[in-house]
């Protein structure tokens, strides 16, 4: 049954599968779950799973009550992310799909300027969004430009490795936190004695994480990293309130001179309803931006964002407006994903696309 699954999700372009006992195994299909018409998994069906897609190390961490994140490969070479969890104690298995190959920025119709910030010279650029917003297949796309463009040193560190890149123009090397390295932390302070001139870290999850990779960057590297937030300004926040507030005014001049870009998206239903495609908030840091950084006056970014659009930049709800003019996304679904109705409202009046 667990063959038929996967090739269900596979066929049908699903992006998740949820293994769960007690219940109908389950799969997200165009963000909607949807209950396929099979018997609900016994909890010794879930457990012998288990038993297949962990190694005997990561067993015996998972018995002793903890949650386990790693990746697995089928049969026909299909990577796919998983978590192996507990809830109302039984037991869980939550798979993300995975492209075998590495989509290129053009084959995604990301921003042409998505290019230009993969190739800076140092920096942090982060992209931010929901869990399953299409973070990492970004990411992927962008060290794979520099893969072919350039010839540096890419060093990624993730928990637990999604895209697996092959060194082409740069040499890739790719660390799995648990497996080849700790943790993120320690991970990052290797990074410095390795020679890298791209730095991925997966996720900025603590101020200790967040601190090295402010310090990366500061000192000559291109760092890339996600977070779990929508919108600049709110990642911009989040990056600062991490931090005691006598450490803040610090990080926020420390920021201010490193970020290079924040971009926030979302993965929408098209029109048709038969595939999503990404929206995006993208905000450059431009001297105006980062004096508003420094000076706390992150509330500001929204507006600097609508009035620079010359340079590239775009919030969100604009984006979402473009989509509706070009009969990609309904008025609903925009409203869905919006940040202000209203806002919507005002756009489409304006016809500016």
């Amino acid at each position: 049954m667990f063959k038929d699954i996967l090739t269900y999700a596979k066929e049908n372009d699903c992006s998740d599968i949820h293994l769960v006992a007690e219940k109908q195994p389950t799969v997200r299909k165009i963000g909607a779950l949807i209950k396929l018409d099979l018997p609900a998994l016994k909890q010794k069906e879930v457990y012998d799973l288990i038993m297949q897609l962990l190694s005997p190390q990561q067993l015996n961490y998972f018995d002793d009550g903890n949650d386990i994140d790693t990746a697995y490969t089928d049969e026909e070479g299909t990577r796919y992310r998983l978590n192996v969890y507990r809830q109302n104690q039984h037991y869980a298995i939550a798979m993300r799909l995975l492209r075998n190959d590495i989509p290129t920025i053009d084959q995604l119709h990301l921003p042409e300027m998505f290019k230009s910030l993969a190739s800076l010279p140092r920096g942090l650029i982060l992209v931010t969004g929901p869990t399953g917003s299409g973070k990492s297949t970004t990411l992927a796309a962008m060290i794979d430009h520099v893969n072919q463009n350039f010839a540096k040193h890419i060093l990624t560190l993730e928990d637990p490795i999604e895209y697996v890149h092959t060194s082409k123009k740069s040499m890739v090397n790719q660390r799995e936190i648990g497996r080849d390295s700790k943790s993120f932390q320690s991970a990052l302070r290797s990074a410095m004695r390795e020679d890298p001139d791209v730095i991925l870290v997966g996720e900025m999850r603590d101020h200790e994480t967040i601190s090295l990779a402010l310090t990366a960057a500061e000192t000559g590297h291109l760092v890339f990293s996600t977070l779990h937030t929508t919108g600049a300004a709110n990642t911009i926040d989040r990056i600062i309130d991490v931090f005691p507030p006598h450490q803040q005014a610090q990080i926020r001049t420390q920021l201010a001179g490193v970020l290079k870009a924040v971009i926030s998206q979302a993965l929408v239903p098209h029109i048709d309803n038969k595939k999503r495609l990404a929206a995006f908030e993208i905000m450059l840091m431009t001297d105006a931006i980062a004096n508003l950084v420094r000076d706390n006056k992150v509330f500001q970014i929204e507006t600097a964002i609508q009035t620079s659009a010359r340079l590239g930049m775009q919030t969100l709800d604009s984006n979402l407006v473009k989509l509706i003019k070009e009969q990609h996304i309904s008025k609903e679904t925009a409203y869905e994903y919006c940040k202000n109705q209203d806002n919507i409202n005002k756009l489409l009046s304006l016809n500016l696309y």
